[in-house]
């Protein structure tokens, strides 16, 4: 793993009552397959269901639009695949081919002519495969590329910071991107969400309270580079989870599994906790030790 030196003295103390290191260790391992599993599963039903905003990506390709269609439910079942088996059963050569796959659609998006924005937004999708990655460490041989990770290894206090200090870059990323839909890029279907919320009743135009809240997000990615307070993840936990929300409130198409889509958005920030609180539960170093499911 990579290293990075912070002092724990940064970060604040807090403790969970109850709640052992080892514990924790699992908690966070099992937020990042259970935020792989939603990712997945959410992409993959869109696709296997057949979802017209794919289009313009399979054209990136070269791939015409009706073979685009027929393509779609094949993507769509392999994601719901890697997403059950990862849920299951998660392997290394699994997690950095899904860390890929999800960078690769992200950036089809700009390519696409959507915007950098949807780029940088979607950091949870290649980030918190990569995320269980990093925990388990890198494969030393071919065997170990491809066998179930059945144990969760034991950290050093400086792997622990690491791996915060790559949670805060997810978040971060993911914040900005979609703060630049409002902000920068007057994203339509945000204002019908935001409709929905009722945030007209504030008397001022939508388009400037879209403004507003990009760039309080972009604000609260810019924060997240040095969070180091518990509460602070919370509230980008509880606020990714009420903004997606407003898809089926608003009735959107393919909402519940849009929802469903962005739970590494969701996970980023509870696994930050988790890592928050094994740093300040042991200071010196951190014994995740390996355990049976």
């Amino acid at each position: 793993m990579i290293s990075t030196d912070v002092s724990l003295s940064e970060f604040p103390s807090f403790r969970v009552r109850g709640i052992s290191t080892q514990t924790a260790a699992w908690t966070l391992h099992w937020l990042l397959r259970l935020g792989i599993f939603m990712e997945f599963v959410g992409h993959g039903a869109c696709g296997a269901i057949t979802k017209k905003g794919w289009l313009p990506y399979f054209h990136v390709l070269g791939i015409s639009e009706n073979m685009g269609w027929e393509l779609m439910p094949l993507v769509g079942s392999l994601d719901i695949a890697l997403g059950v088996i990862t849920l299951l059963s998660p392997r290394r050569a699994l997690l950095l081919y899904m860390a890929l796959w999800g960078c690769f659609t992200a950036l089809l998006r700009p390519a696409a002519g959507d915007g950098g924005w949807e780029f940088i937004e979607r950091s949870y999708n290649y980030g918190v495969p990569f995320m269980l990655l990093l925990l388990h460490g890198f494969g030393h041989d071919r065997k170990s590329w491809f066998e179930s990770l059945k144990t969760v290894p034991s950290l050093s206090a400086r792997q622990a910071q690491t791996l915060l200090w790559v949670l805060r870059v997810i978040i971060a990323l993911m914040l900005i991107g979609h703060g630049g839909f409002g902000a920068f890029m007057g994203k339509k279907n945000l204002l019908g969400f935001y409709q929905t919320a009722g945030f007209g009743v504030f008397g001022l135009p939508l388009e400037t309270i879209q403004t507003a809240i990009g760039f309080f997000e972009i604000g609260l990615g810019c924060a997240a580079l040095s969070a180091t307070w518990a509460v602070f993840f919370a509230f980008i936990f509880a606020w990714k989870l009420g903004s997606e929300l407003l898809y089926p409130l608003a009735g959107a198409p393919l909402a519940c599994w849009e929802v469903i889509e962005r739970g590494g958005s969701y996970v980023a920030p509870l696994t930050a906790l988790c890592v928050l609180f094994l740093l300040r539960s042991i200071p010196s170093k951190i014994d995740c030790y390996a355990g049976a499911y």
